[in-house]
């Protein structure tokens, strides 16, 4: 798989993703009446899109690599909330597993995105 069909896989996912965080944050708040930890997990799990977006259009090699690592950020956040509502048991450890298994997967994406895009720069200076 070249750079641009992952950076498009990434897009995608990262997108799916965002619409089961949600999906996830509906429930929370309907069925739980939960709106602390669900807000934090609304806002993380869907910033991983928003700046994989960004990312697309950067103004620099640097200034993609600075956006994906914050799109990183994000997911890794994205993990700690999804865990801590597994472990205050508002979500079950199914759903926490299969949303865990997204979000690494994002994770793993991001890095070797990152990891690439550091590689081209250093191969140009």
């Amino acid at each position: 798989m070249n750079n641009e069909q992952s950076k498009n896989v990434l897009k995608e996912k990262s997108y799916a993703f965002a619409l089961r965080i949600i999906k996830a944050y509906k429930y929370l708040v309907k069925e739980h009446g939960e709106y602390v930890l669900s807000k934090q997990l609304l806002r993380c799990g869907t910033a991983i899109g928003a700046l994989v977006r960004e990312a697309e259009y950067a103004q620099s090699k640097a200034d993609f690599v600075n956006k994906m690592s914050i799109a990183l950020k994000e997911a890794n956040e994205t993990e700690y909330w999804v865990l801590l509502l597994q472990d205050s048991e508002y979500i079950t450890t199914a759903i926490s597993k299969s949303v865990l298994k997204d979000c690494r997967e994002l994770l793993r994406l991001l890095v070797s995105s990152i990891n690439t895009a550091k590689k081209n720069m250093n191969k140009n200076h």
